[in-house]
């Protein structure tokens, strides 16, 4: 009895070893493609100065890291990136009740699937802030119905993907499958 105790707690701690954590994705080399309830024209990257033009829904990130790679056309919001996988949303001014949701598509730009999208601090709201992951290369925000607490404000999430377990712990996930079968096993059998 105290064997099989001893594998069966071997093996919920190498499930417990083995489940994938989020590590902040990269975003160093990504190509950006925003949306605005919708519309690609109401959203205005850096790589195009802010000017509402054909294309100018997309963005690579500031290489100065000192602005927002994003601002929205009604000049409400202000998106900046970081390498890191940090993401801050400024307020740029009161922002009436109304939808304000928003798509980034980072495309194949990525090294890796996003996997998360979590608030970090979301102390300049009431409420939360819509995060969610479309698919593995695109992220949507819902800022509708947040209450901001001034001009200004800003509230910071972060993109992640999941971190590859180290090569043994399948094998002792294994190793531990097999110890608890074999000790049932025999324990049945007495």
């Amino acid at each position: 009895m105290k064997t099989t105790t001893i594998l069966e707690t071997l093996v919920l701690a190498a499930l417990a070893i083995g489940q994938a954590q989020a590590a902040p994705l990269s975003l160093q080399d990504a190509h950006i493609t925003a949306t605005y309830n919708g519309s690609a024209a109401d959203v205005l990257g850096l790589d195009h100065l802010f000017a509402q033009e054909p294309g100018s829904n997309t963005s690579t990130l500031d290489p100065t890291n000192s602005g927002v790679e994003f601002l929205t056309a009604d000049a409400l919001f202000g998106f900046d990136f970081a390498a890191d996988g940090t993401l801050v949303i400024y307020e740029n001014m009161p922002v009436p009740a109304g939808d304000y949701k928003l798509t980034f598509d980072f495309r194949a730009t990525l090294p890796a699937a996003i996997t998360s999208f979590t608030l970090l601090d979301g102390s300049a709201v009431d409420g939360l802030p819509g995060l969610s992951i479309v698919d593995g290369h695109t992220i949507a925000v819902d800022l509708g119905g947040l209450a901001w607490h001034g001009d200004f404000g800003a509230i910071t999430a972060r993109i992640g993907a999941a971190d590859v377990p180290e090569p043994a712990v399948p094998a002792l996930l294994l190793a531990g499958a097999a110890g608890l079968a074999f000790s049932r096993r025999r324990t049945r059998s007495n």
